[in-house]
């Protein structure tokens, strides 16, 4: 299946992006593990996961666990194809940057390189 690049408002913002990289990479993972590994607060971890949820990027379930119950969250299959595009959005802008770079010497006119300082 080929990814289509598709730049993603809702999940570049780095924090987001961090977390859905994380989701990406696991079935599911624990409300600890991620508040830890993306070093946020309780209230600052639920709001993000939220706004993807409501996107429907992400899942959420709450897992008994001996007597505590355990928020797990993973991205749904909506949330892996908008990642997935986005990161070959981020991909395509950053090779096509090196590009514009390599030509520069053939058009010369319309772009400046930048100097050492």
């Amino acid at each position: 299946m080929t990814t289509v690049p598709r730049f993603d408002d809702l999940i570049h913002p780095g924090t987001r992006l961090t977390l859905v990289a994380t989701l990406a990479a696991a079935d599911w993972a624990e409300f600890s593990y991620l508040k830890e590994t993306l070093g946020l607060s309780d209230s600052a971890l639920s709001k993000q996961l939220s706004v993807l949820e409501n996107a429907g990027y992400v899942a959420t379930e709450r897992r008994l666990d001996g007597s505590r119950h355990k928020v797990h969250a993973r991205l749904t299959d909506a949330g892996r194809v908008a990642f997935d595009g986005h990161v070959a959005a981020l991909r395509a802008i950053v090779d096509g940057a090196g590009r514009a770079d390599q030509g520069l010497d053939d058009a010369g006119a319309g772009v400046s390189r930048r100097t050492a300082r």
